[in-house]
Parts: C-alpha cells; structure tokens; sequence
C-alpha cells in the first residue's frame, strides 16, 4: 500500500485537473450553442455539456476511455477500426526499427571505443544527427526510398532506426569504456587477446548500460514509426489514426491513439526491463 497509494494519489491528481481542463476549453463552445438556442447554462448543465461534446477541443477522461473501450474489446483486432490492428502495423515497423538501430548502434560503438579514428571522427557526426529535425528528415527518407521502388514497412523502420540507434550507441561507448584501468591491466597481465577483453570485460561490463539505452532506444522508435506514417498519408496504424482524426477534428479519437500508443511503449519497456533483470541476475550483477 505505501507504494500504490502515492501512484494513485498522483493519478487521482491529474485525472482531476483534467475534468477541470475539459471543462474550461470546452465551455465556449457549449454557452455559444446555448446562445443559439436562445437560453441559458447552469453550472451543472455547464459541465454536462462539456464532458459530453462529440467533437471537445479537450475530450473528458471518460471519453478517452470509452473510446479506448470501443476500439479495442468490442472491434475484432482484424478489423479497420480496432485500435489493436492499428498499434500492431505501427508496432512491426517499430520492432523492425529498434531491431536495425540496435545492430548498428552496437557496431558503432565497438568501432568508436577501439578504433580511434572513428571516435573523432563518427562520433561527432553521430551527435549531430540527432540535430536534425525528424519531421524535416522523414518525407525524404520516403521519398528517397520509394524512387528507388521501396515502400511499405521499410521507410517506417529506418525512420525508427535513426531515432533509436543514437541511445543505444551513446549508451554503448560508456559502458565498453566502463572497466577501470586497473581491470584492463589485469586483463593485459593474463594476457588476454583484444577478443577476449571484449567478451570477458567489456561487455559484460556494459550490459547496464545497454539495457538502459535499449529502452530509450525502443521509445524513441516507437515515435519514429508513428512520425513515419504521417508523410506516407498511411491508412493503417496508430499514426493513420491520428493523422484521420486530425483532419477530421476528432479529439478524441486522437488521444485515444496517443493513449494506445503509450501502452504499448510502456509494455515494450517493461519486457525489455523484464529481460535486463534476468540477465543480469544470471551474470551476477543484479539480486
């Protein structure tokens, strides 16, 4: 209970602030239409009104979740308009991403930490890209792409790749380069080849370090495949849904996918979390 209650007294908070939120926003459209119809609000009418618009600029939490509710048990997970379909399309080009931006931040990071001409100079190209807008960056990452005749789940991956390799080299280097020197000259006196540095030392010196990152990582490529679907006009996937109920002004349809979107975020997460307590458990490095 000293753990769960100031979760759900945080949760309680925001949820109230929320309504209190909705309200506010809403309530020009609400006593604009009552003055059409030539009569007036109450207060309890006011907030009726406003947590029950069918298009609110700020939807109303019950909203939110009666939607979630609708989109996701009662739609089959086939279906066009399940949320489940749609956080599967947008969840294979993440996998696909977080799978290719995992694999070249490793090989980076083995590059930079022992060759030295890579460390001045990848690493400051490495940082800068991240400089780059990813909106500015994901139309000509299509484009590029689909003249080349490659389109589909690709262009989203390698948008998510570019988003979640960063991390996973950033937090590479440091852990490769964690050992102390005292460690590396033991090594050194046993003499070990460079081969058996890296698996003996370094590496399993960086797993913390790596899982760390691998959950940046997945975030971050979860977020670059939602901004993927939005310059292709998908039809399919949490980003298609925002992008429809933007056009649409359907709020909260809108945070519906955003909420879909965080669930799944957290639930990647929480495996990945899941898998660093395993492993390092069985390397002795966790209890």
């Amino acid at each position: 209970m000293r753990a769960v209650v100031p979760v759900l007294t945080v949760v309680a908070v925001i949820v109230a602030i929320w309504y209190a939120a909705a309200v506010w926003l809403n309530a020009p459209w609400a006593r604009d239409m009552a003055a059409r119809q030539d009569r007036e609000l109450g207060a309890a009418e006011l907030v009726v009104d406003t947590w029950s618009q069918d298009k609110p600029k700020l939807p109303a939490p019950h909203q939110v979740v009666t939607e979630l509710w609708d989109t996701t048990v009662e739609k089959s997970v086939t279906s066009k308009r399940s949320l489940v379909y749609h956080a599967w399309v947008t969840l294979s080009a993440t996998l696909a991403g977080f799978g290719l931006g995992t694999a070249l931040g490793f090989a980076l990071a083995v590059g930079i930490v022992y060759i030295r001409v890579m460390d001045m100079s990848v690493m400051p190209w490495v940082i800068a890209s991240q400089t780059i807008p990813i909106l500015a960056i994901a139309p000509m990452i299509i484009v590029v792409l689909n003249a080349v005749g490659v389109s589909g789940l690709l262009p989203k991956a390698v948008i998510s790749m570019y988003l979640s390799f960063f991390p996973v080299v950033v937090g590479m280097v440091k852990g490769l380069r964690s050992p102390s020197a005292m460690q590396l000259d033991q090594m050194r006196t046993w003499n070990a080849t460079s081969a058996q540095e890296f698996v003996k030392l370094r590496l399993p010196s960086s797993m913390p370090y790596l899982f760390a990152s691998l959950k940046i990582a997945m975030a971050a490529s979860l977020v670059g495949a939602i901004v993927g679907e939005l310059p292709t006009g998908a039809v399919a996937g949490l980003g298609a849904r925002l992008l429809a109920g933007s056009y649409y002004g359907q709020t909260i349809q809108i945070w519906s996918a955003l909420f879909m979107a965080a669930a799944v975020a957290a639930a990647m997460v929480g495996l990945i979390g899941v898998l660093q307590r395993v492993t390092l458990r069985r390397m002795g490095l966790d209890r």
